[in-house]
């Protein structure tokens, strides 16, 4: 299969890069320095030469504080480029995987959210991002709309890593409490969309790692398995960490759409965690 990946550099993109050439697959990949998704003639030119069967669409604005004063941007990146791209997969007839966001729904609701669950995005990240699986369903007819979350990876900036250079200069740390989620390995995800790519079954699909916890119990995990007992964890409250954006309070995910079309649900997030911080330790 012959596979086009855009935002090919970023915490993602590496990792679905990597996967989908070892499982045999001939791949483009294009950092955003390289492709322009906001560009329709750049597209044009590199779709038009490649004529892709897949387009994996990892490019995004992720900055969720700074796109609540960069509203155009957030939306010329996150939507208007995803419509480019959804267009061009169109001409082709290839399949197009758009990966979308937790932020999609409000977070006040008390228990998982499935993929048939009504959307409520409450921040600009989350409406631009909503903005182009519109896109995606009107203008594409071979497509799959992958929501994730708490994403981390070797490459690129995260929560995991964050927590671990903070604690290599301090000994006491605060984090939130009262924010519930599923923490997602790049690998597992890159590793669940070949699966994906390989059949008919489009739609939208929820996809992490099992399991919730809130960011404290996540960072705890973080220190409990790298033998940091030293590092003291303060939970603090959503009001007490203010932020720009506001964050999603409970984004859950429940894999409906997963078990019903007969995939293999990703493993627990702290077994994926233990994985990611032995390749992490192996870098040094």
């Amino acid at each position: 299969m012959k596979v086009l990946i855009t935002g090919g550099k970023g915490q993602l993109g590496v990792d679905v890069t990597s996967i989908f050439q070892q499982k045999g697959h001939e791949v483009w990949s294009y950092g955003k320095d390289e492709l322009d998704i906001t560009s329709i003639q750049q597209l044009k030119q590199i779709v038009g030469r490649i004529r892709p069967d897949l387009i994996v669409h990892t490019a995004a604005y992720t900055k969720v504080d700074q796109a609540e004063a960069d509203r155009e941007t957030a939306f010329r990146i996150n939507a208007l480029g995803t419509r480019n791209v959804a267009v061009m997969a169109d001409q082709v007839n290839a399949k197009l995987i758009y990966i979308s966001t937790d932020y999609v729904f409000d977070g006040r609701q008390n228990h998982p959210y499935d993929e048939f669950s009504p959307v409520n995005p409450q921040t600009v990240y989350g409406k631009s991002k909503l903005a182009g699986e519109e896109f995606v369903q009107q203008l594409c007819k071979r497509y799959f709309i992958v929501r994730t979350s708490w994403v981390y990876g070797q490459a690129g900036a995260n929560f995991v890593k964050t927590m671990l250079q903070l604690a290599s200069k301090q000994s006491e740390l605060t984090v939130v409490h009262d924010q519930f989620g599923c923490p997602t390995y790049t690998v597992d995800l890159a590793a669940f969309l070949t699966k994906l790519a390989e059949t008919e079954l489009y739609g939208v699909y929820h996809a992490s790692n099992r399991d919730k916890c809130s960011w404290y119990e996540f960072a705890t995990a973080i220190f409990e398995e790298t033998g940091r007992g030293d590092v003291r964890i303060t939970p603090v409250t959503t009001e007490q960490f203010k932020r720009p954006a506001p964050r999603p309070a409970y984004s859950v995910f429940d894999h409906m759409a997963t078990r019903l079309n007969g995939f293999e649900p990703l493993r627990p997030w702290r077994e994926a965690l233990r994985e990611f911080l032995k390749e992490w330790n192996k870098k040094g």
